[in-house]
């Protein structure tokens, strides 16, 4: 800060030193060398020197000096991979368990979103200031309009509202939600012409179906099981097979050298994670599929209860030993388990299935039914014990292959129906109804026990 001495009885004037900076942001050089080329000389006066073309011309007639085999860097040659010859196809596949990298070798894993320079915010950065007409960003701290704040605040009759004072996780928010959502779904029920689309307007409400659970319908699982075939289980075709839907996925148990090896794989990766990979946990199972698509459909006839001919026996296709009707499913090949995700705690969590009923069958009303789904499985084609078999990681054994299978429709039992009806009153099974009665026993005691005055 500098300023004037007082002259001829001037009043002092005080003037703010500004000073430029610039700094210098001068090019690294170029990593490498430069290559002198034979350019002939046409002179300046043809003006090719200035023309995109010159230069295009030139990178075509410079040759690319890459010097690759006959074979251009990838052999072609299967005689030195072993076991290729044998049926063994494990050393040119990708291995199926990924290896732990090295801490050094994490930072080249990085995706490309996290590379570059980081982004620093200039919030709270007094003498910097946003392009105001291409940026989003509206300060909080200071009035961003020509008008006077005084005189928009005396327009018109504003009244502030109250403030509330709530928890918004509190009980009694939560019900009072809760609440005024049932209020609004029975006023859109009542006139469909009010129900707006929360994005698209140009569409309107047809139907409505109030979202009830299908208590009925229950496995004694709890649930349902979704599987998905990353290959397809029948030849190609131009119609849809309905055999697919209506076979049957059967687990296999795992021989005890199998879950003797996995345990102790287990017991080595919580010994060293860092160098011992977890087992892969791989279920699996083998596909029966009926022959016919006759038999396909009266199977699925079986389990419809709203066929009236679905007691009947004449909707069997085969009949066994003793007389009596079956369905019979040929083996089509065994399967692993590629990926498993879900668990009797999510099964409402991610995704359930919903079915609309129209109520003209009787046994249920009008509705979108839901039914969880507690497990979603992807299979694929057993090959990773067929490999390990042939590499001798696995003793071959004489397994029992079955190639057919016979099946009769029966009722449930009692124990099954016992199993099932507790998913009514307690959707996550028997762990939530002990749960309950151990509240309840707790309360119970507390009542009873006398009060202290």
């Amino acid at each position: 800060m500098s300023s004037s001495a007082s002259r001829g009885g001037e009043r002092m004037v005080q003037q703010d030193y500004i000073a430029r900076i610039r700094y210098s942001n001068a090019l690294p050089p170029p990593p490498n060398p430069p290559k002198l080329l034979e350019i002939p000389n046409t002179g300046l006066a043809s003006g090719q020197y200035t023309t995109p073309g010159y230069a295009s011309r030139l990178a075509r007639d410079q040759p690319l000096n890459i010097e690759a085999d006959a074979e251009l860097g990838m052999p072609l040659d299967l005689v030195g991979m072993p076991g290729i010859f044998d049926g063994d196809e494990s050393s040119i596949q990708a291995p199926l368990q990924l290896p732990v990298p090295h801490p050094h070798d994490r930072a080249l894993l990085r995706p490309l979103s996290t590379l570059g320079k980081p982004k620093f915010s200039d919030t709270g950065v007094s003498f910097l200031r946003r392009t105001e007409y291409i940026s989003s960003y509206t300060s909080k701290s200071r009035f961003e309009s020509t008008t006077s704040r005084s005189l928009i605040d005396n327009t018109g009759s504003k009244k502030k509202r109250p403030v509330v004072d709530f928890d918004k996780e509190s009980p009694e928010n939560i019900k009072k939600q809760v609440e005024e959502s049932f209020a609004i779904a029975a006023r859109n029920l009542k006139n469909k012409n009010i129900a707006r689309h929360p994005t698209k307007r140009n569409v309107h409400v047809v139907d409505a179906y109030p979202l009830l659970p299908d208590v009925d319908a229950f496995p004694d699982a709890g649930g349902y099981v979704t599987v998905k075939f990353l290959t397809n289980p029948v030849p190609p075709s131009t119609t849809y097979d309905v055999r697919v839907e209506n076979s049957m996925l059967v687990p296999i148990d795992p021989p005890e050298e199998e879950q003797a090896a996995k345990q102790a794989a287990q017991e080595a990766h919580n010994a060293d994670p860092e160098h011992n990979p977890p087992p892969e946990n791989t279920l699996e199972y083998e596909l029966f599929m009926p022959e016919t698509v006759d038999a396909a459909l009266n199977y699925k006839r079986k389990f419809d209860i709203l066929d009236n001919d679905h007691q009947e026996e004449d909707l069997y296709t085969d009949k066994q030993g003793n007389g009596e009707g079956c369905f019979r499913f040929k083996r089509v090949r065994a399967y692993e388990s590629a990926t498993s995700a879900g668990t009797y705690e999510e099964k409402y969590d991610d995704e359930v299935i919903i079915a609309l009923h129209d109520g003209k069958d009787g046994r249920l009303q009008k509705g979108a039914y839901y039914y969880p789904i507690v497990q979603r499985i992807s299979i694929r084609p057993q090959r990773q014990k067929n490999i390990d078999k042939r590499m001798g990681r696995m003793q071959s054994q004489q397994e029992e292959v079955t190639d057919y299978m016979d099946m009769r429709i029966e009722d449930p039992d009692a124990e099954v129906i016992a199993t099932r009806t507790v998913f009514r009153d307690y959707p996550y099974g028997e762990s939530e109804k002990l749960e309950a009665e151990k509240l309840e026993a707790e309360r119970l005691a507390d009542a009873a026990s006398p009060t202290e005055d």
